[in-house]
């Protein structure tokens, strides 16, 4: 079985260094581990192995216990629809007393927020249950900010109630308005037919809400304190890093739910998040979600509707009945309304039908342009087999997709990384070597500042032409490792936009290994204490440990920043926010080691005047324009997070988002001058049968209406018509130097 790892690097054993090493810490004695309950000991271990084992372990200090009081607010109340501002001021007392606390592994911060907030939600359940025993009045001119971090705690029960009102006005009218606008086709299309009360609409809206805000609150009484104690330490393990977690052991609504295989997926990656939502955490390459190309990673999944049917609302919803829903017989609809990372809300269909495994491969075609026939060659993951050293895994795949290229006499090559969140490092570096023989490719970096460098025992490379790498937002980790060294060498032109931003990797270590026997009667005898009778010891879980680090051959990380391409492109996300690793404050930073000694294909400046041939052509591009300008909408669109509580004003605001989707959708619509042909070698395969030939022609239709492909195709042209292409060719490699 094949195992992909998203924004993740599987490194080799030889380079881990043995956790007995880092972990070799000891419990003072049995009584000072034992002066808690179950959660004490996990925090205590839990903190213990960060302090030794982690690459960069943060001071615990006053500015630490900021960090996870105002991330422990934004856990339990983004939305700021519980707590109130006395409650708030007296958890203050707090704000700099979690560092103390974790020294003395008190829980008294979590004990006393636990608390108020079990409290709060009682509260809360009256003020629903009140609010929606009476109509709404759609007239006025009152609205609701909707983005969490631009409100302020409420100061009494009275602004709390008012609060709620406004949420919950907001909620019934967006399914008044979806049942009106039916009322209203059906009576477009139906001669005669006479449409319902609006009345009985609007009271049919707040059944509706009142049905969903019963399950939301039905979840949350579903959580008991070992699930907010679990929030609580993941909050101070992202306050060390966005990637060190805790997952307890009986906590499957942490993992991802894949929905695909051989039955009836979309292909999408479901996480259930803190607050209750459901998020797209990846797509998987190939599969329906994939192909229709509108479902992103990010997206909330707010109502799930079968085919026409009426849309069911997903708030409340636990991750395993969200899965039902979406999840049925192949060849049927499933419609998704989705909130996007820029705040607004779009409904995508998708076809449910089965995911090929052979879509997540390597495989190339040629395009052809102004009579040059260029490779391309689609990396959607850095995969290996594991169970079988005889399996499939990219490096290989990949040179056999030069061979054919080879074989075909193409004038250059594309290799496409986007949207590849990663995979195996052996891999990369034998990918690497591909292209530029033997060489260092990566430098990884242990706690203690012990760096080995990886490299290619590759005596020659397999392919020695243009070379131009596709990356963008979603490329990260193993794909930012082998862009970062192509670049580095002068060997490939990088395109596209800048990387996410994973240079870490991460281990997960269980933590009852650091577990005394008599920690572990202690915790036996508080579950026989708290529950009766016998219990069973099923662990108290793992952490996900960031214990290295990734640094390009020019000794700079590859954290943070990323790759910024030599050919920068428009994207349609560039405008918003901060995105990838830059957007989490906790994210470790940017730093540089000593460079590697490596030699340079190209001079530092060769690629320069593709750059400036490709700005004068992207600013004068009608594709691109359309791209820019749906980025400066998405953006706007962020940055205003305020809907009107007005029916008519409301329509309006909802008019003007569909416009938007419609502008980002005709993106999938643009013509290029492509022509994308299929290799001699894969027709008898793609001929194979019916639903080969027309996965085939949609894969080559995506291909020749892409605009970076069209771009990218181009700088390439660019590269060969340059004066000095033969003799860059012909020239042997540079001199040997180290870059500082």
């Amino acid at each position: 079985m094949l195992r992909f790892m998203r924004n993740k690097i599987l490194i080799p054993s030889l380079i881990l260094v043995a956790l007995a090493v880092f972990f070799s810490f000891k419990y003072a004695n049995d009584r000072e581990e034992l002066n808690g309950g179950q959660n004490e000991i996990i925090q205590n271990t839990i903190m213990g192995i960060i302090s030794q084992g982690h690459y960069s372990p943060r001071d615990i200090d006053d500015n630490f216990s900021r960090s996870v009081f105002d991330k422990m607010l934004e856990s339990f109340d983004y939305d700021k629809k519980f707590f109130l501002q006395s409650d708030i001021d007296s958890l203050k007392t707090f704000r700099d007393k979690i560092d103390d606390e974790i020294r003395d592994n008190s829980l008294d911060f979590f004990n006393q927020i636990n608390t108020l907030f079990v409290n709060r939600i009682a509260q809360a359940q009256t003020y629903y249950q009140d609010l929606l025993s009476r109509p709404f009045d759609f007239n006025g001119k009152d609205q609701i900010e909707l983005d969490g971090k631009k409100l302020q705690f409420v100061k009494d029960e009275a602004g709390m109630k008012a609060r709620w009102n406004a949420y919950l006005k907001y909620r019934v009218l967006e399914k008044y308005k979806s049942l009106k606008d039916a009322e209203e086709k059906k009576a477009k299309d139906s001669t005669g037919y006479q449409m319902r009360a609006l009345a009985a609409l609007e009271q049919e809206a707040r059944e509706n809400v009142l049905k969903v805000q019963d399950r939301y609150f039905k979840r949350l009484q579903k959580l008991n304190d070992n699930d907010r104690f679990a929030i609580y330490m993941n909050t101070i393990c992202g306050t060390e890093d966005p990637h060190t977690n805790y997952l307890p052991p009986d906590d499957k609504k942490k993992f991802d739910e894949m929905m695909s295989g051989s039955f009836s997926g979309i292909g999408a990656t479901l996480q259930q998040q803190d607050d209750g939502s459901v998020k797209i955490t990846s797509i998987v390459t190939g599969s329906p979600a994939w192909k229709g190309g509108k479902l992103k990673a990010d997206d909330v999944i707010e109502k799930v509707a079968q085919g026409d049917a009426m849309p069911i609302d997903a708030e409340g919803f636990d991750l395993e009945d969200v899965v039902k829903m979406i999840r049925g017989p192949k060849g049927t609809e499933v419609r998704l309304t989705v909130k996007h990372s820029d705040g607004s809300s779009e409904v995508i269909s998708i076809i449910r039908d089965k995911v090929d495994i052979e879509d997540i491969f390597a495989k190339s075609n040629i395009v052809e342009e102004d009579g040059k026939r260029i490779g391309y060659i689609y990396l959607p993951e850095f995969y290996v087999d594991f169970n079988n050293p005889k399996g499939r895994r990219c490096s290989t795949d990949i040179e056999k997709e030069l061979i054919k290229l080879k074989a075909a006499q193409v004038d250059g090559i594309i290799l496409d990384l986007r949207n590849n969140g990663g995979g195996s490092l052996p891999d990369v570096v034998d990918i690497a070597g591909l292209f530029i023989g033997k060489g260092p490719v990566v430098q990884v970096r242990s706690s203690g500042n012990q760096t080995m460098t990886l490299s290619s025992k590759l005596n020659a490379p397999l392919y020695s032409g243009p070379l131009a790498i596709m990356v963008n937002g979603g490329s990260a980790s193993a794909s930012e490792i082998l862009a970062a060294a192509m670049q580095d060498y002068g060997r490939a032109v990088i395109v596209g936009s800048t990387t996410f931003g994973k240079g870490t990797v991460q281990k997960l270590v269980p933590l009852d290994q650091f577990v005394t026997n008599s920690a572990r009667q202690h915790i036996i005898e508080s579950l026989v204490q708290a529950k009766g009778g016998d219990a069973e010891y099923d662990g108290i879980g793992s952490l996900k440990l960031t214990i290295q680090k990734f640094y390009r051959i020019n000794g700079g990380s590859t954290q943070l920043k990323g790759v910024t391409p030599d050919i920068l492109l428009p994207d349609v996300y560039d405008m918003l926010d901060e995105t990838g690793e830059r957007k989490d404050k906790s994210a470790l930073q940017w730093d540089k080691i000593a460079s590697v000694s490596y030699p340079t294909f190209q001079p530092e400046n060769f690629y320069s005047h593709l750059s400036a041939k490709s700005r004068s052509r992207v600013s004068n591009s009608a594709n691109f324009k359309l791209i820019l300008e749906a980025a400066q909408k998405l953006k706007k669109q962020q940055d205003d997070n305020v809907m009107p509580l007005n029916e008519a004003a409301y329509a309006d605001k909802l008019k003007e988002n569909e416009a938007l989707s419609k502008r980002i959708d005709q993106l999938d619509s643009l013509n290029t001058p492509l022509s994308v042909q299929n290799l001699e070698e894969d027709l008898a395969k793609i001929n194979l049968d019916s639903a080969s030939v027309n996965k085939n022609k949609a894969w080559i239709k995506r291909l020749e209406k892409d605009p970076y492909i069209a771009e990218t195709v181009t700088v390439i042209n660019d590269w060969m018509n340059n004066a000095n292409a033969e003799s860059t060719k012909k020239k042997a490699l540079g001199k040997v130097s180290k870059h500082e």
